[in-house]
């Protein structure tokens, strides 16, 4: 183990293209304040199974408990439950209860609310930043930049290209290739075709958010923006080591646990390590490590997939 480094703004470069402002600061995450700690969110992007993505809610949800807390104090752990699916065709409300607000410590408590019943709720625990004597932190991988790698879009082609890629990855892919996410991401050990047949429950890649979050910007901001990231394609590393006997039509949320440890920029590249440890019982348990490039541990996350829609194995021929 190592210990960590002093926090720093620039994590080794790695900005995004252009000037343009990040759609998930100007729109996904930009609440539409009703009431004192009452909030409305829009929808940006809409999953191929028709439900509300959940990093969306996670982010909106604590953008909306930050609003609720001082500058001076920062989140470190978001603890949230998914109860209902959420329909994207009609906005969220986020209620905040301040449950608790210490001198060193502060706990809010969010709702999120469609046709009147409750679909999210969290606690986001807040703490004034304190110098602390005792520091020690696992090391990063040593892994490829993100200016080796393929993007998403240009890995996608390459399997698209292929011609003896099975039917059923390619609607898959081309389901993939078609959705408009904020978000940009490089696979650190992308999988060939022979490799799909046998894979481990994990998975790296470098990720940000598309388009810049402009000046030195609210920490709070880029932890909100973590939140929304940490949710895409994390779950998916539980069913990686099946995919080849079961057709998944969709999974769903359980829970989804977050501690925030170190200053980032959600607009600089991170590396996501992700592992699913155990799956059984139809969940899975997903736990990951976002790095900063300079090494440094910015975030962890726990979560839980359940309610997992299969179509039954290929049965075996028999031998006769």
């Amino acid at each position: 183990m190592s210990s960590p480094q002093a926090p720093e703004d620039g994590q080794g470069g790695g900005d995004s293209p252009g000037d343009l402002r990040s759609v998930l600061v100007t729109s996904v995450l930009n609440l539409e304040p009703l009431d004192e700690d009452l909030f409305r969110g829009r929808h940006y992007w809409i999953p191929t199974t028709k439900r509300l993505f959940g990093g969306q809610i996670v982010g909106q949800a604590l953008v909306a408990a930050a609003k609720s807390v001082s500058e001076d104090i920062q989140v470190h752990s978001l603890h949230c439950y998914f109860v209902r699916a959420g329909d994207p065709k009609v906005p969220v409300l986020y209620q905040v209860e301040r449950t608790r607000t210490g001198a060193s410590f502060s706990v809010r408590s969010v709702k999120a609310v469609q046709h009147g019943r409750p679909i999210f709720i969290c606690q986001a625990s807040f703490q004034k930043t304190q110098p602390s004597p005792l520091q020690h932190q696992f090391s990063m991988p040593s892994v490829p930049p993100p200016e080796e790698l393929l993007d998403y879009e240009t890995l996608i082609d390459q399997y698209l290209r292929d011609p003896n890629l099975q039917e059923k990855y390619r609607v898959g892919l081309n389901r993939i290739a078609a959705q408009d996410v904020p978000i940009e991401i490089k696979l650190v050990n992308p999988s060939s075709l022979s490799q799909l047949q046998n894979m481990e429950p994990k998975q790296m890649f470098w990720g940000l958010c598309m388009g810049r979050m402009g000046g030195e910007g609210d920490i709070k901001m880029h932890c909100c923006v973590a939140a929304y990231i940490s949710d895409y394609a994390f779950l998916s590393t539980a069913l990686l080591p099946h995919h080849c006997q079961h057709k998944v039509h969709f999974m769903v949320s359980l829970d989804h646990s977050m501690w925030f440890h170190a200053p980032f920029r959600a607009d600089h590249w991170m590396l996501y390590e992700c592992e699913s440890p155990w799956a059984g019982g139809s969940r899975g348990l997903v736990r990951g490590q976002l790095w900063r490039r300079d090494g440094v541990l910015a975030v962890s996350t726990w979560s839980r997939a359940s309610d997992w829609r299969l179509s039954r194995p290929r049965r075996q021929e028999s031998r006769t």
